[in-house]
């Protein structure tokens, strides 16, 4: 799949637009067909690795996940064994991980129905 991959921390220069294998995900999680990914000050501060004290937790010397992104809406591609909420087909939106990327993965309980009165932009760009 097509995903921005960041290897290094750094200004938007550090992005590379490559191939990368989709994600795989656990009993509790959903694949998604992403259609739509917020940009926010969040994605700014592991881009860059600063304040410093963010590279605590997204990796010292470099990001641990290589694909950013945190917000996002599309369509359930399929899901884990111990998900209830929803099927493959599904309009979702909410917090995952790796959104810039064709395919991303959340947590059931990350993730919500994306309402019908919304574009699957503007669901990318509500708060979460």
């Amino acid at each position: 799949m097509r995903a921005i991959v960041q290897k290094t921390y750094g200004t938007a220069d550090v992005l590379e637009f490559t191939e990368v294998e989709p994600p795989s995900i656990g009993e509790d999680e959903v694949l998604i067909a992403v259609r739509a990914a917020g940009v926010h000050i969040g994605d700014h501060h592991l881009m860059t690795g600063r304040p410093y004290p963010v590279r605590l937790v997204s990796g010292l010397r470099a990001p641990r996940k290589p694909v950013p992104g945190m917000d996002v809406a599309g369509r359930v591609e399929r899901v884990g064994a111990k998900v209830t909420r929803f099927a493959p087909g599904d309009e979702v939106f909410g917090t995952c991980t790796g959104a810039f990327a064709e395919y991303a993965r959340a947590r059931e309980d990350r993730i919500a129905p994306k309402p019908a009165n919304l574009t699957f932009e503007q669901a990318a760009t509500v708060p979460t």
